[in-house]
């Protein structure tokens, strides 16, 4: 599975941005999907991941209720939509395809598959 990762810019604080993950390969759909970022000086941490039919979800605490994800199988693509966004959500966005599932997928190293990263930066 290659991942391409799209939508990132620069907001101001309490805007929206939607970032993309456009998946190549006939097995994207066997893969739950997760969004991780990474901010300068910091290590990647874990932002939501979406179950290989998109029926289920889970977040890390510091979105829930913000950012919302969501798959489309018949695209391969999958989406993070961001709303309400703050200055401490700045950092690189990376998608990423993993054969764990959902509580069970919110470490890095369980990812097989990731994005090239897309930059998201929240002015204040």
């Amino acid at each position: 599975v290659q991942l391409q990762a799209s939508g990132g810019g620069l907001v101001q604080a309490g805007g929206s941005l939607r970032l993309s993950c456009a998946a190549s390969g006939r097995t994207f759909s066997r893969y739950d999907m997760g969004w991780f970022r990474q901010a300068p000086g910091k290590e990647r941490e874990f932002v939501a991941v979406v179950s290989w039919s998109g029926g289920s979800t889970h977040y890390a605490d510091f979105v829930k209720g913000r950012f919302t994800i969501s798959r489309d199988n018949a695209k391969n693509t999958v989406s993070l939509q961001m709303n309400s966004l703050k200055p401490e959500d700045t950092a690189v966005y990376y998608c990423a395809a993993t054969k764990y599932s959902l509580i069970f997928a919110t470490m890095a190293d369980r990812y097989e598959y990731w994005g090239q990263g897309t930059q998201v930066t929240v002015s204040s």
